[in-house]
């Protein structure tokens, strides 16, 4: 069975179907749980209470980023092999990583304030993460003013590979610049880098939980795009 073959809208909408409720379901039970299990954890000897934030922030800002890696990768499929399910779900996409990277810039101002002293700083990774929100804005806005579909496609899916160079700043910029109030990476696998464990676990369920949302309302949002691309030509054919 080839991948391929996902890209026929009727195969997507069974298949689609078949595994939604099962990804709500796990969503569900993933962001509920670890929610409640980050925000029952003890206060940070550092950080105090302020460090629960990032069971919101770290979840929402990694999904911000690869949400819009995700659309790239939709945006090249349709490019290079014009499959319009790839197409409609980088549509689809958009917003729920719009929302994302809303939730993380929010988040992130609210723990900066009480760690830092300051709601905003021009640091290089909040600078390219408020960038990367504008280039969604965008992304949504481009998609809404090109009346024809597939010229929207081409034309957001070149949008969306300028705008991954800032998805890369968002994630790499703490290592690019040595400068900058942001800390380094929350997650890490060097010895004496790690978090401690009391943290960390209900943090991978948080990060599973908001993929597993991801995933969700991907589905939802790339099955109502395809049912309003059917409705839009049976309506066009009637016309006829």
């Amino acid at each position: 069975m080839s991948i391929w073959e996902y890209a026929n809208p009727v195969k997507f909408m069974r298949s689609s179907g078949a595994v939604l409720p099962w990804v709500v379901a796990g969503a569900a039970a993933c962001t509920v749980g670890g929610l409640i299990w980050g925000f029952l954890t003890p206060p940070d000897y550092k950080q105090g209470a302020s460090v629960k934030i990032m069971f919101l922030h770290v979840p929402a800002a990694m999904m911000a980023i690869n949400c819009w890696f995700m659309m790239l990768v939709a945006s090249l499929i349709w490019i290079i092999r014009r499959h319009h399910v790839s197409a409609l779900a980088a549509k689809a996409a958009a917003p729920i990583g719009a929302v994302m990277t809303l939730i993380a810039l929010v988040t992130g101002a609210a723990w900066g304030q009480p760690t830092w002293g300051t709601w905003w700083e021009w640091d290089p990774r909040l600078t390219s993460f408020l960038v990367l929100f504008l280039f969604y804005l965008g992304y949504i806005a481009l998609w809404e003013a090109v009346e024809n579909p597939d010229s929207a496609a081409d034309l957001t899916g070149v949008l969306c590979l300028v705008g991954s160079v800032f998805a890369v700043l968002s994630r790499y910029a703490v290592n690019f610049w040595n400068q900058g109030l942001h800390q380094g990476a929350s997650l890490s696998v060097a010895s004496g880098e790690r978090m401690s464990a009391i943290y960390r676990y209900p943090l991978y369920l948080c990060m599973a939980g908001f993929f597993l949302m991801f995933l969700a309302l991907l589905l939802i949002r790339t099955r109502t795009e395809i049912r309003i691309r059917r409705t839009a030509a049976l309506q066009a054919r009637e016309a006829r």
